[in-house]
């Protein structure tokens, strides 16, 4: 299937965010559609297949002009959007999400139950995904709940297939097995337009690259005549330097210390300790425990045995509560379901974790609440139409931002970073990694969980590396790479 889409404007009120924006896709093409978070990537996807109208601009399907009117007019021809938050229903199984409205029925109307079941279990094993249809989604990782999504788009006829962040929460396994699901999808005709943040991907995967920038269509390159810089050049309008600005912090005294930390079934014999001014980085594959460690060193998990201590002094954590009185902070890995109130206001998203520094302790004082607020859209660059924006109408990069602010501007002495660029662009990356560095040189001490190695190593002072709930190894700066990290991660030694 071929698509060229010409001149596309779009409007949100006086928001005007597309300005010309082009796409053209050739069949059984892997094209990658990059640019900042906020410049139209989605938008154009939207109005591609039906959620959104275009005010102007023309779009061709095989040579004839369409305008699709809903998502499941695109996806009757052919086109199918798998969204970067994932759209899922927590409650049900793995087989019910694959056919939900599309279920196997016989002549009286009852589910074909067992035929549902096979019919999912082929697509699952096309992917390789170990997983069984009879699981509730809800008991799975992100990366996990990020596979079915794609395995519904496989058990569709799909002629085009838009995939926007596909491997943000996926492992490094899973990443290399959904790339080979993309080549043979590409070897049967069908075309991949591929939205992502990570160059190294596109390098690997993609034939041409369309770059976009504040809604406008900058321009395509092919893969093999542009390198990342350039890419960088177009999408953001300058250089960006070095991709992991250099850390020149003191390291000082201990202040969190965790002393065989553990939880049955879950994480055992946890100890590590971090210092004022350092960033310990925490490496390991999706399902190790890293993120149930943290949440316990944070109170959201509680753990059976073991000690935590904060400056040389044991503290009792049975909820976050107490982990905020002590000056801990945790930026989660799914900003959508537990770092925002997306339905609420930048300002009151901000105002949830600084009450304390904008009321008396009975009532918000409003002066402040929006002094707050506006001096994190400052200091974070958050790109929206005032503090009285609501946060679901924020692009990726801008929500985390916001996340970023309500905890940061709380001055919290540890800092627990879960994926924090995880789906944001190079851009915005880089703006993260400043303030990461920042912190650091105001002697905060930070945890840094991230899947991304490239990360783990340009960030972290030294990296702890988790295994099936155990630690099994820790590397310093000057001798960490990504072999060993990996080797560590998959339970070799070094």
């Amino acid at each position: 299937m071929q698509i060229l889409m010409k001149n596309i404007e779009k409007s949100f009120g006086s928001n005007q965010v597309l300005k010309g924006a082009a796409l053209d896709l050739q069949p059984a093409e892997i094209h990658a559609l990059m640019g900042e978070n906020g410049a139209g990537k989605s938008t154009l996807m939207k109005i591609l297949t039906g959620v959104y109208t275009k005010d102007s601009g023309q779009i061709f399907i095989d040579g004839s002009e369409v305008t699709y009117k809903s998502p499941k007019e695109a996806e009757k021809n052919g086109i199918l959007f798998i969204y970067q938050e994932l759209n899922v229903l927590y409650d049900l199984t793995v087989e019910e999400n694959l056919f939900l409205n599309k279920e196997i029925k016989g002549k009286f109307g009852f589910c074909k139950t067992k035929e549902m079941q096979e019919k999912a279990r082929e697509a699952l094993d096309i992917l390789g995904v170990d997983i069984s249809p009879k699981a509730v989604m809800s008991m799975l990782s992100v990366g996990q709940q990020q596979m079915i999504e794609i395995c519904k788009a496989l058990m569709e006829d799909a002629k085009v297939i838009i995939m926007d962040e596909p491997t943000a929460a996926l492992t490094e396994t899973e990443t290399k097995t959904l790339f080979q699901v993309i080549r043979n999808l590409k070897k049967k005709g069908v075309s991949i337009v591929y939205i992502s943040h990570r160059m190294e991907e596109i390098f690997e995967l993609c034939d041409r690259i369309t770059v976009m920038r504040d809604g406008e269509y900058i321009g395509t390159k092919n893969v093999g005549e542009t390198n990342m810089n350039e890419l960088v050049r177009m999408m953001i309008g300058r250089e960006i330097g070095e991709r992991y600005p250099e850390r020149h912090c003191e390291i000082g005294k201990t202040v969190l210390k965790v002393d065989d930390l553990g939880l049955d079934g879950v994480f055992d014999h946890i100890s590590f300790e971090v210092h004022a001014g350092e960033v310990l980085g925490v490496g390991g594959l999706m399902g190790a425990g890293r993120t149930e460690i943290m949440q316990s060193v944070f109170g959201a998990v509680p753990y059976q045995r073991g000690r935590i201590i904060i400056e040389g002094q044991e503290i009792q954590i049975k909820n976050p509560n107490d982990a905020i009185r002590q000056g801990i902070g945790f930026i989660t890995e799914d900003r959508k379901t537990e770092g925002l109130l997306l339905e609420k206001t930048i300002r009151e998203n901000i105002a949830l974790t600084n009450l304390d520094a904008i009321s008396d302790h009975t009532f918000v004082k409003k002066s402040k609440e929006k002094e707050l607020a506006e001096k994190g859209i400052q200091d974070f660059n958050i790109k929206c139409f005032g503090d009285d924006t609501q946060a679901e109408n924020l692009s990726g990069g801008n929500q985390q931002k916001v996340v970023l602010a309500k905890w940061i501007l709380k001055n919290p002495r540890i800092l627990i970073l879960d994926e924090p660029t995880r789906g944001v662009d190079i851009g915005a990356k880089k703006e993260i990694y400043n303030v990461i560095n920042q912190l650091a040189a105001r002697g905060v001490a930070i945890i840094m969980i991230s899947s991304e190695l490239p990360e783990l190593l340009g960030m972290s002072d030294k990296i702890m590396v988790v295994r099936e709930g155990k630690v099994t190894g820790t590397i310093g700066k000057e001798e960490a790479d990504q072999e060993k990290v990996m080797t560590l991660a998959t339970g070799g030694t070094i």
